[in-house]
């Protein structure tokens, strides 16, 4: 079964704009997938992860291209940088739009040879797993904004907390949707090739059971905020080797860094460190041991699961859109805290995620730290099961309605 996907409406319009389309993002969120199901008859296909092909793209470009001629959908492109000149040799001679669609699932090289070579030539979209309103049929969601969802109610799926939960921890990538795939033979899988192709391009693990217990104690740590020395002492690890292990999972799309708002009346009592989350809660899920919608729910972890699983979301309605994430948090020396903060338009709007199906006024008291003439309207995201306005600046929104 094939799902709709957000990214499909920015890919044609980027396509008509832009001589190159670079996607981004993990492996297995279904990259090659997408670009196959939208492309025409008159594109030529090619991986990079076939060796012939490899081998001529990497020994002359020049012939690759001839063999090979545009417009073309190369996958994993990283693979061969010898074909960032060529490829902006082409499109500098020509005026044809869409001539390269490109994919890669490692970003940590791959960025250095696109600002070298196609500044300014290509669009960058990045694609995640499947978004919540992807999997429910609804992809043509916009990004999330407690404003704009406040004047769109209709429409929209609520789920239960027992079936938010089960998605959580089931995940997002393509691959689980599939009947016949089994879960914990997924993500084990995953991680293995992980380990093999994506890390071991950027960094030398010479110790996986090291790397494999840092991703567990990573887990562990979703929403919280990083802290390099903790992480490092429970993982018997130096803490510029958690720093690089961390830049590798970041740059990977694995995981997100979400830093802190600084108010335009900044003082130093202000949080300087950023908060952790996952980007799929399925692999978090996996990581942690939790196996159930339930056990997920019942855990420890409820609140931090459902928090990473809010925050994915939001910057999936992004994303999937062609658009910047412009995402931070709020906290205080005095531990005075807000969850989210969706920047846009020259408004702030404040976001608390809580594992509550009937929110209270309480919950929302500190978007008071926001200046007034910067606050947009605000949101308690929460297990409840209708949309209810609180009062005129803040809403009470499902979380199935990102």
């Amino acid at each position: 079964m094939f799902y709709q996907r957000t990214l499909a409406k920015t890919i044609e319009t980027a396509t008509k704009a832009f001589k190159v389309i670079l996607l981004t993002g993990p492996r297995q969120v279904g990259k090659t997938t997408l670009f196959m199901h939208l492309k025409d008859s008159g594109r030529t296909y090619v991986s990079l992860d076939d060796i012939e092909a490899n081998a001529l793209a990497q020994a002359d470009p020049e012939l690759f291209f001839q063999t090979y001629p545009p417009p073309i959908l190369i996958d994993e492109v990283q693979r061969a940088p010898e074909l960032f000149r060529a490829i902006k040799r082409i499109v500098d001679k020509s005026e044809e739009r869409g001539l390269f669609w490109l994919t890669g699932s490692q970003q940590f090289h791959l960025m250095q040879h696109v600002s070298e070579s196609l500044a300014g030539r290509v669009a960058i979209l990045d694609l995640q797993g499947f978004s919540q309103a992807e999997k429910t049929g609804d992809p043509w969601r916009t990004p999330f904004r407690p404003d704009s969802v406040a004047q769109t109610p209709q429409g929209r799926t609520v789920h239960s907390s027992y079936d938010t939960f089960e998605m959580l921890v089931k995940g997002s990538f393509p691959k689980l949707f599939d009947e016949d795939t089994p879960w914990d033979l997924f993500y084990s899988s995953y991680l293995r090739t992980y380990l093999e192709r994506d890390v071991r391009e950027i960094i030398n693990i010479t110790n996986e059971t090291a790397f494999i217990r840092f991703l567990k104690i990573l887990a562990g740590r979703t929403s919280q905020i990083l802290n390099y020395s903790d992480i490092a002492r429970d993982a018997g690890i130096a803490v510029n080797t958690a720093k690089a292990w961390v830049s590798v999972l970041q740059t990977s799309g694995n995981i997100f860094l979400l830093h802190p708002y600084f108010p335009r009346n900044f003082v130093k009592r202000m949080t300087k460190s950023p908060k952790l989350y996952f980007l799929d809660t399925g692999l978090c899920s996996y990581l942690c041991g939790i196996t159930s919608g339930k056990m997920a729910m019942e855990g420890p972890m409820s609140g931090a699961l459902l928090e990473t699983y809010a925050v994915s979301e939001i910057l999936k309605s992004y994303w999937h859109n062609g658009k910047r994430a412009n995402l931070s948090f709020y906290r205080d020396t005095s531990q005075k805290e807000i969850d989210l903060i969706i920047e846009e338009n020259g408004k702030a709007y404040p976001v608390e995620i809580k594992q509550t199906g009937s929110p209270t006024s309480s919950m929302a008291v500190n978007f008071s730290l926001i200046e007034a003439n910067v606050r947009g309207s605000g949101a308690i995201l929460c297990l409840s099961d209708k949309f209810i306005p609180m009062n005129r600046d803040v809403n009470i929104i499902p979380i199935g309605w990102i």
